[in-house]
């Protein structure tokens, strides 16, 4: 009787979804790339000068234009339902649509997206592909594959940005839902079903109907209480997506996300929980950014190891896989306090990089902000230790008083900063031209390995990591920054302070000489400028030199 709806469309959709994993109904995800790129704008009309005043005279009315990429066969029925078969016989295409939201029947959704970021106020495109998770709990079936790798192959043939927004369950496990409602357990006690059961068994009728014509199950005639029952030693099932053929989607869009990464920028952006073969995409496509809470990214549920080893020893997923694990072993590069923010650091990381592979590098405008002409007016001094961001920032004296740095002002973010923290690498800017970063902590670190509650002898350790030197796991982030830079297209500024590689037992045991060579493989497959400054009272060394 009420005149106005008391629900809005999508409620219940949105629901699930906060229920199942704490996140986003993913139709509401362009909306928040919206409001991301309006921040940016809005942040960049905010800084006076020069700049701030053209930002705001040059905004864009829409800043933000959609469409939904759906696969359907290439016959141009798309009425039509398709499979993995389909797939494999070429028979599918990815096509350009603008329709309602929700009307997936796919647990996978890809929209073409030109953003209109203050780089690029022509607009610039983006593929954008993300998990519904309220559709079979976000897992990943072999039509959800099939979605996933046509929107990748899209992007690398336009050789435009990937963005991955993770929220799973990982690869389906089926269920035979006829066979489901059919079967029945013969208990070893009808009285007490706890003390468990002998075997699961269909009645007559019932195997003819599943088992003798439609080879659903397969089963053993055995006598239960003086009648011919079915014992069940196989289930098939009729429906599909019901067992391991998941897996073999899981290995293609693997192997998609693998060579994605060498072709075009790729990011995931983790706002739920994200399991199995969704944890290994993250780690593929390497650019993570993880919201703090509740996305986690696991292989196994904190309730199967538990059962595994017959103990409660884990309470959370974020044991296993939240960023106190994934931000400080460098699989995630950011973390976020919620969505907003996870997807507006992905527009600011995306600011950086040219809008297609091997383009022209979204040089910026800094007048008003700094000047390229101008002495780096900070100085370390002979013998302290110092914090080698104020190098790349700048940073305020003892007295106040503002002391410029290498790049220009404000323009440093700095990534992977929770994991070996004996170098630190990021993206900075430099007379408005994007650059990767990499730089030597000259301070001692701290690494900290967490105790496994698993292992009852376990203890958390902590190693103290003298400055200026490489330990294999610092090595390692050189090397993985460096690959990021390359397929960022980034002109490289190493600056170089390094004693050489530590060479003791346990870290020549912990493979430093595998790590440092990797940093000689980065170096060779790169595409770009590379420069190396070394600082006042640097020192090179070694391997290192």
């Amino acid at each position: 009787t009420s005149p106005y709806p008391l629900t809005r469309p999508f409620d219940a959709q949105r629901k699930a979804a906060l229920k199942a994993s704490d996140t986003l109904y993913c139709y509401d995800l362009p909306a928040l790339f919206e409001a991301a790129v309006e921040k940016q704008w809005n942040d960049a009309s905010s800084k006076g000068g020069i700049e701030g005043g053209i930002r705001a005279a040059s905004k864009p009315l829409m800043v933000m234009y959609t469409s939904e990429l759906v696969v359907q066969k290439k016959k141009g029925d798309g009425s039509k339902s398709w499979t993995m078969k389909d797939y494999l016989n070429g028979d599918l295409e990815l096509v350009q649509m603008s329709r309602g939201a929700g009307a997936n029947d796919v647990g996978m959704v890809a929209w073409l997206m030109i953003l209109k970021t203050i780089e690029y106020p022509e607009g610039r495109q983006v593929i954008l592909i993300a998990n519904d998770i309220t559709h079979k709990a976000g897992s990943f079936g072999t039509r959800e594959d099939v979605v996933f790798k046509l929107a990748s192959e899209y992007a690398r043939e336009r050789r435009i940005p990937r963005l991955y927004v993770a929220a799973n369950s990982g690869a389906r496990i089926g269920l035979a839902e006829g066979v489901k409602k059919a079967f029945k357990v013969a208990f070893k006690d009808p009285l007490k079903p706890e003390n468990g059961f002998n075997f699961i068994y269909v009645t007559k009728d019932d195997y003819e109907r599943f088992g003798s014509s439609k080879k659903e199950i397969i089963a053993e005639p055995v006598t239960l209480d003086g009648e011919e029952v079915y014992k069940v030693t196989d289930i098939i099932g009729a429906e599909p997506d019901l067992g391991v053929e998941n897996l073999k989607g899981s290995g293609l869009i693997a192997g998609e996300t693998s060579s994605a990464y060498n072709d075009i920028f790729t990011m995931t952006i983790v706002l739920g929980r994200t399991v199995g073969i969704g944890a290994y995409l993250v780690r593929l496509g390497q650019r993570t950014i993880q919201k703090a809470d509740t996305s986690p990214i696991i292989l196994t549920g904190y309730q199967a190891l538990n059962k595994l080893m017959g103990v409660d020893v884990y309470s959370t997923n974020d044991q296993l896989g939240g960023p106190g694990i994934m931000y400080s072993n460098g699989v995630s590069h950011l973390v976020a306090p919620d969505h907003l923010q996870a997807v507006s650091s992905a527009i600011e990381w995306l600011s950086f990089v040219p809008s297609v592979r091997n383009g022209l590098l979204p040089i910026t405008d800094i007048r008003g902000i700094d000047e390229i002409e101008r002495p780096i007016e900070f100085t370390p001094t002979a013998g302290i230790p110092y914090d080698p961001r104020l190098l790349l920032t700048g940073g305020e004296n003892d007295d106040g008083v503002w002391q410029s740095g290498f790049f220009d002002k404000g323009s440093f973010t700095e990534s992977l900063s929770g994991w070996a923290k004996s170098v630190v690498v990021g993206r900075a800017r430099l007379g408005g031209i994007p650059m990767g970063v990499v730089a030597t902590e000259n301070r001692t670190a701290e690494a900290i390995k967490p105790a496994d509650p698993a292992d009852v002898k376990g203890a958390e350790s902590i190693t103290q990591e003298a400055g200026c030197v490489w330990f294999p796991n610092s090595a390692y982030k050189t090397a993985q920054a460096i690959n990021d830079f390359r397929t960022e297209d980034l002109p490289l500024m190493i600056f170089a302070n390094w004693r050489g590689f530590s060479g003791g037992q346990r870290d020549m045991f912990d493979e430093v000489l595998k790590y440092g060579s990797l940093i000689v493989d980065a170096f060779v497959a790169y595409e770009q400028p590379i420069f190396v400054f070394i600082p006042p009272f640097a020192e090179i060394r070694g391997g290192a030199w």
